[in-house]
């Protein structure tokens, strides 16, 4: 079974969150869920985003990395939404990752380095007509990480919803979010350590 460190949003480490880490806590794998936000949660992501530029992007990034650092390297990296920036750097940085899980977001592979690493495999998961993925160049980097990849694949799902994932919220997509979990399982069960 795979060890999986999960990075939260902009609302922060919310139940929701660890609402879908336990999904995939219990189909067997060992879920991390570090909270980059210490502490802090909010309810809409205009305040969360907020408070992320009021920090830092890079202290964010920085606090997932130091997450990182007390596992293994040979872990899969997930984020949704914001934590997508601290996941795809450490899968396409750190040695020995073994996959990504991007929920929401997808940014240039040249972010973080000349090419994806070979080996490597990754999903991402959006909706079809969240104006954040869609509008914001984050389904195009999406498809340009899956193009010609036969390890990597890009999901859309029907909707606009951002955090669709996110039970409890009212942007919640519940057969959205059961099929994104099965995906993700499948690909955490096919993961080789």
């Amino acid at each position: 079974m795979a060890e999986v460190l999960l990075f939260h949003h902009s609302l922060g480490l919310t139940e929701g969150v660890g609402a879908f880490a336990d999904e995939l806590r219990r189909a067997g794998h060992t879920v991390h869920t570090p909270d980059l936000y210490e502490g802090r949660t909010f309810t809409d992501l205009e305040a969360g985003v907020g408070y992320a530029q009021e920090i830092g992007f890079d202290t964010l990034v920085a606090r997932g990395e130091r997450a990182a650092s007390a596992l293994p390297g040979a872990v899969v990296y997930a984020g949704f939404s914001l934590g997508v920036l601290p996941a795809q750097k450490l899968a396409q940085t750190r040695a020995g990752a073994l996959g990504a899980l991007l929920f929401s977001a997808c940014v240039p592979v040249s972010e973080f380095g000349e090419a994806w690493p070979e080996g490597v495999p990754a999903q991402v998961h959006g909706m079809d007509a969240d104006p954040f993925f869609v509008d914001e160049g984050d389904l195009a980097a999406a498809r340009a990480l899956v193009a010609d990849a036969a390890d990597r694949r890009l999901f859309l799902y029907p909707g606009s919803a951002h955090l669709f994932a996110e039970r409890g919220a009212p942007s919640f997509v519940p057969e959205a979010s059961a099929l994104c979990v099965e995906r993700a399982v499948c690909f955490l069960d096919a993961v080789e350590s």
